[in-house]
């Protein structure tokens, strides 16, 4: 079914074999339109996923433009050199040494942006149409880490909230696989944060006050491996509280 959706959308799938507990089965770059196309965050720094995004590229017509959700290495690590093959084609991003800096609701070639902060600071979901790509904001499984800082996960759930409203209809995420019933997943993860609280405010009523305690406590089945990310998101909660009085 999502082979169909995505051909429906004009939209093709490269996806890098870097398959690991953060980038799931590997990293999505993604290829909308034709005559020209663009590309959406393309990856890693490695040839052969380069080499598969040139040729599905080549295939519709040459590149416009390469678009960044954000700028993690694993989304953008691989952008200068693919940049280069394509002939140096604009670059644009939030932020960083790019040739457009965009901000919500820019538009960039065939992309309208939707500032989605919260896994990172500079974070954008880019619309064509009514498919959103949605980076690292929502994952086609499981939940992200949402990193603190003032008003992070308060500006990630608005985010969501918005991005919700839009009515899409297709999400296309940084890594897994593509969601084909964008309310549901959304509302699944404003559910799943509204869960986390819950708990860590249980943690803290019942006197845990370590991190390794809530840890414990309201992230109990996270992988040990997925630990540091779930702390990162952990201090996030815990800035909401106190930007709210309630902790």
């Amino acid at each position: 079914m999502s082979a169909a959706a995505l051909a429906a959308h004009d939209v093709a799938l490269v996806r890098a074999d870097n398959p690991g507990p953060l980038t799931l089965t590997g990293i999505n770059t993604w290829i909308v339109g034709r005559d020209p196309a663009w590309v959406i965050d393309p990856g890693p720094s490695l040839a052969e996923h380069r080499s598969a995004v040139l040729a599905a590229v080549a295939a519709r017509g040459g590149a416009g433009g390469l678009a960044l959700t954000h700028d993690h290495a694993d989304h953008a690590e691989g952008a200068a050199a693919l940049r280069a093959a394509l002939g140096g084609v604009p670059l644009a991003a939030a932020r960083g040494p790019v040739d457009t800096v965009l901000g919500d609701g820019d538009a960039f070639g065939p992309l309208t942006t939707l500032a989605l902060p919260g896994h990172a600071p500079d974070h954008l979901v880019f619309l064509a149409g009514r498919v959103a790509f949605t980076g690292d904001a929502v994952l086609g499984e499981g939940s992200v880490f949402v990193a603190p800082g003032p008003g992070s996960l308060a500006g990630y759930l608005a985010g969501l909230a918005r991005l919700r409203a839009l009515a899409p209809v297709l999400l296309c995420p940084g890594h897994g696989p593509v969601v084909t019933d964008p309310t549901a997943r959304l509302d699944e993860l404003v559910a799943h944060r509204e869960e986390r609280e819950r708990r860590l405010l249980a943690a803290l009523a019942a006197g845990a006050r370590t991190e390794e305690e809530l840890l414990d406590e309201a992230w109990a089945e996270v992988p040990l491996e997925l630990r540091p990310a779930a702390a990162l998101t952990l201090r996030a909660h815990l800035g909401k509280l106190r930007e709210e009085g309630r902790a």
